[in-house]
């Protein structure tokens, strides 16, 4: 592993560590859901209608860690917190496990 990949994986744990803020900061600044992360009954409220494609795949795919959270809505901040790291460092895995599978297949190596 190169210097950069070495410093490039740091900083990811550290944004994974980091990533509960956004349980705490939305909820001191009175943001609502995160940007772009809104439910059809939301963008409803928000706009005063739902445009037809979303009805008809709103639906389609889940979350498969809904809502970062390892519990349920009403688990504590700890569990809340851990699981977004959790989630981050399982999203951060998967990312790199494809990044070099992808650089494998695009990149021949000379003998």
């Amino acid at each position: 592993m190169t210097a950069f990949q070495k410093k490039l994986l740091v900083i990811l744990a550290v944004l994974a560590v980091l990533s509960p803020l956004g349980i705490i900061l939305p909820e001191k600044f009175e943001a609502g859901d995160a940007w772009g992360e809104w439910s059809a009954e939301t963008i409803e409220e928000l706009v005063g209608f739902v445009p037809e494609k979303l009805k008809e795949t709103a639906d389609l795919w889940s979350a498969p860690i809904a809502d970062y959270n390892l519990g349920d809505e009403k688990s504590s901040f700890t569990v809340q917190a851990l699981s977004y790291i959790v989630s981050g460092a399982i999203g951060i895995a998967l990312s790199i496990l494809l990044l070099f599978g992808l650089a494998r297949l695009l990149v021949k190596k000379k003998e």
